[in-house]
């Protein structure tokens, strides 16, 4: 048990010590306050409103949009990194390497 749980009451019912965290929204609550559903604790109050609360209503264009575009010019980029560095290796070499004398 974790030390803000140990310190905390129960919300509803604050004479009684909580014994867990609703993950949804962050509150303490008692045994009798929080339920199990679909494998995870939560409150009624979350259970009831299907576990949307306002901390995970964030922009929805960000994660949809934004992220994978700048994964993507991440690549190029990357992909442009690296074939510049070969590149530039390539074009140290001397000559005769190229025209493949050295190897005469």
């Amino acid at each position: 048990m974790s030390k803000a749980i140990a310190k905390s009451t129960c919300l509803i019912h604050l004479s009684r010590p909580a014994t867990a965290r609703c993950p949804e929204c962050k509150r303490f609550f008692c045994g009798e306050c929080i339920t199990e559903h679909d494998g995870r604790l939560t409150c009624a109050e979350c259970l009831r409103d299907g576990g949307n609360t306002e901390e995970d209503e964030e922009i929805p264009w960000l994660g949809n949009f934004v992220f994978p575009v700048m994964q993507v010019a991440a690549g190029v980029l990357t992909i442009w990194a690296l074939f510049y560095i070969a590149a530039r290796f390539l074009m140290l070499m001397p000559a005769a390497f190229h025209d493949g004398t050295v190897w005469e």
